[in-house]
């Protein structure tokens, strides 16, 4: 799928821009604060329903307006792997509109093809969209539920019909855990709880088994693209499960072994949902000993190679947003930035300069400038 334009009304800095995209790299550049992020942005709002920058969406609407507004026109079909009703299957090289209308204090509204939807992503239309901004160094850094969501997105956008296994699992620990309150205030007896205990096992053998899938199949990608963006020394990235457990008896052994312990806590204090991702270099944690350097490459390392499977798997590449990538590279290792990005899909790259970015100026590469708040497309070279 390709983006071929988005129309913003009222985001952040903007209160109107219409901006096309080309097919392969677009270049976005301006002086720092003059709205590249929000642009990249909104972008991603317009392709998800949702912020990649806060969890404060009030945030996103331009100071003085009301409600914001976001369209975004694709051009193409779903990529390999989805498999939706004939009816709703779109055609190769049809259109589709997608728009996103949002109103502090009210539910956010969308629509495909004029058609209101309650969610985007039961939508066959929505392209997939990955991101690179300096906010994300979190994912790195953070706690291990950041980590574990992104995995687990990861998991569902590679194999659409996996991604109810997260689901099911949350489902069963919520009531597991319901249990356990009841048990400990003398409210229930311990008889039902070995049924959720199978239940639990049931999806989190299943859920460690695709995380653990996952990481094997992108593990090679990552420590390449680490290398060759000047991540010196051996750099791993390692799925790091709570549970040692290979089948749904086992699991369901452990959480006997610690009842006593849940009953403590008041909780389930053992299965998938305390498993890590842990990336590495010459064995240290980046989480604890990385330079913010480091981790700047880390995460482009992990995009890059995400993305690459997902073009393998999927038949098509994410959408890619790289908000100011170049910074803190050198000439070589942008030029092998770009030529990654230039193998297949679609890129939108923010930088201060145009000159940042190897090749801005090959006639392929739709251009875009920021100027006082203002976006001026450029023409075709």
């Amino acid at each position: 799928m390709i983006i071929r334009r988005v129309s913003v009304r009222n985001f952040r800095s903007y209160e109107r821009a219409d901006v096309r995209f080309g097919p392969g790299i677009t270049v976005v550049a301006g002086r720092n604060g003059a709205g590249k992020s929000n642009l990249l942005e909104a972008l991603y709002f317009a392709c998800t329903g949702r912020s990649c920058r806060t969890s404060n969406e009030r945030e996103c609407v331009r100071f003085g307006a009301g409600v914001l507004r976001l369209e975004l026109d694709i051009e193409g079909s779903p990529p390999a792997g989805v498999r939706p009703a004939e009816s709703e299957r779109p055609r190769p090289g049809a259109r589709h509109q997608l728009t996103v209308g949002f109103q502090p204090g009210e539910a956010k509204r969308f629509t495909v093809d004029g058609a209101p939807v309650e969610k985007l992503a039961d939508s066959t239309a929505r392209p997939l969209v990955s991101v690179f901004l300096p906010d994300r160094l979190e994912l790195i850094a953070g706690t291990p539920s950041l980590r574990r969501a992104h995995l687990d997105q990861v998991v569902a956008a590679l194999w659409p019909a996996r991604a109810g296994t997260r689901r099911a699992y949350a489902a069963a620990l919520a009531q597991r855990n319901a249990l356990v309150g009841a048990i400990r205030s003398g409210r229930a007896g311990r008889g039902s709880l070995s049924a959720w205990d199978a239940e639990l096992a049931r999806h989190g053998v299943a859920l460690m088994a695709d995380r653990a899938a996952t990481i094997d199949r992108i593990r090679p990608r990552y420590a390449e693209h680490a290398e060759g963006l000047g991540l010196e020394g051996d750099a791993q990235l390692t799925y790091r499960p709570r549970s040692r457990a290979g089948s749904r008896e086992e699991l369901a052994a452990e959480l006997r072994e610690r009842i006593e312990g849940d009953l403590q806590r008041g909780f389930t204090g053992h299965g998938p949902h305390r498993d890590d991702l842990v990336f590495s270099l010459d064995g240290r944690d980046l989480r604890a000993y990385g330079s913010r350097g480091q981790q700047r490459l880390s995460l482009l390392a992990l995009l890059l190679s995400e993305r690459e499977e997902l073009a393998e798997v999927r038949g098509e590449a994410p959408l890619m947003l790289l908000d100011d990538p170049m910074s803190e590279l050198d000439a070589g290792r942008r030029e092998r930035l770009v030529d990654v990005l230039r193998r297949g899909g679609q890129s939108v790259v923010a930088a201060t300069e145009l000159g940042l970015v190897p090749g801005a100026d090959a006639a392929d590469v739709e251009r875009i400038a920021i100027v006082d708040g203002a976006v001026m497309q450029a023409a075709a070279a």
